[in-house]
């Protein structure tokens, strides 16, 4: 009796090695599962950046060679506005499969007119609020369905997260034009002070400068739903900036030259047939259109937003970026990752 009982405990003992061996086994092998992909998400996160990075190369020389051919305009009819469907990419993206396997690579993207949307920035000049920028977004705000009083609060929060030494403008491409600042800014015609039009801020909050048009939801009234529909109408831009007549939406143009949203889309349907190469062949075709607006229009752009989308096997990264372009070259004013 007492051998059979030796022998259970023999079984039992080696019951419970062979367990505790193969629960360690186990935890070996999912722990090198973890590393191994760990360090394969990690390269592929630094391939699509790459790819990313040279998406943007491709884009600013796009954009360069656009301002060597075409100096004076820009339209939708040009080389950058073509969007870019999802292109898979060939094997000089590694992938970790075999050299016969397709490659899941894709990249997708677009290059869009900055200016082609109203800048935010625009509503206050070195701290003194633009009177008719104010009531343009007002105009803007109401054509989209929202409350056009909201413009006022956006201005005074503006306002209040700018110094009277900020430059406020920028030369427009090809147009000669030099960037005003401070005081001098604030008195030109189109940079009039809307004291009358002010609101008050709460002195206790410390606003940071606008940098996205998220920045929207700290001011009251504004909600995530009324920002994302803004987001194809609206940007936030460093500098202040014209709208561009070849490449803007009618709810915007209507806003800007104050008609109708009929009217606007006249405009832009004779757009589509043929761009305007100037502010003169503008008004040749609209007489009296852009007669109060001459200083707050064009048919250039400096600001493009470039938005690509690289996918690789199971991840994926989308990334916008903000590129000014002037004479002296392309510069990549800011990247955001998502």
């Amino acid at each position: 009796m007492k051998i059979y009982h030796q022998r259970g405990v023999a079984v039992v003992t080696a019951l419970l090695l062979t367990t505790l061996a193969i629960t360690i086994v186990a935890s070996l092998f999912w722990q090198q599962q973890v590393q191994v992909r760990s360090i394969e998400n990690q390269r592929f996160q630094l391939q699509k950046k790459w790819v990313l990075r040279g998406a943007l190369d491709w884009a600013r020389l796009i954009l360069r060679e656009d301002l060597r051919t075409s100096r004076d305009v820009d339209h939708l009819g040009e080389p950058w506005a073509v969007t870019l469907g999802e292109t898979h990419l060939d094997q000089y993206v590694e992938n970790g499969k075999s050299d016969t396997d397709d490659s899941e690579a894709s990249l997708s993207g677009q290059i869009t007119d900055a200016q082609s949307r109203f800048n935010l920035n625009n509503l206050s000049v070195a701290g003194a609020q633009q009177s008719k920028e104010i009531d343009m977004f007002s105009r803007l705000l109401t054509n989209l369905r929202m409350d056009g009083s909201l413009a006022k609060k956006v201005a005074s929060v503006v306002a209040s997260t700018q110094s009277s030494s900020d430059v406020v403008g920028v030369p427009i491409a090809g147009s000669g034009e030099k960037p005003a600042s401070g005081a001098n800014a604030a008195s030109s015609p189109s940079g009039d002070s809307a004291k009358s039009t002010s609101v008050e801020v709460n002195p206790e909050v410390q606003f940071l400068r606008f940098s996205q048009i998220d920045d929207l939801l700290a001011v009251p009234g504004f909600t995530p739903e009324m920002v994302t529909r803004l987001k194809d109408f609206v940007a936030v831009l460093p500098y202040k900036t014209k709208i561009n007549l070849n490449t803007t939406s009618k709810e915007v143009l209507a806003a800007k030259l104050n008609i109708n949203l009929t009217d606007a889309a006249l405009i832009i349907a004779t757009r589509e047939r043929a761009y305007f190469r100037d502010l003169i062949d503008f008004e040749h075709r609209f007489p009296g259109k852009i007669e109060a607006y001459k200083d707050e229009v064009s048919v250039s752009t400096n600001y493009f937003f470039v938005n690509g989308k690289v996918k690789l096997s199971r991840s994926a990264l989308e990334v916008n970026a903000l590129l000014q372009r002037a004479d002296s070259g392309t510069t990549v004013m800011w990247v955001r990752e998502n």
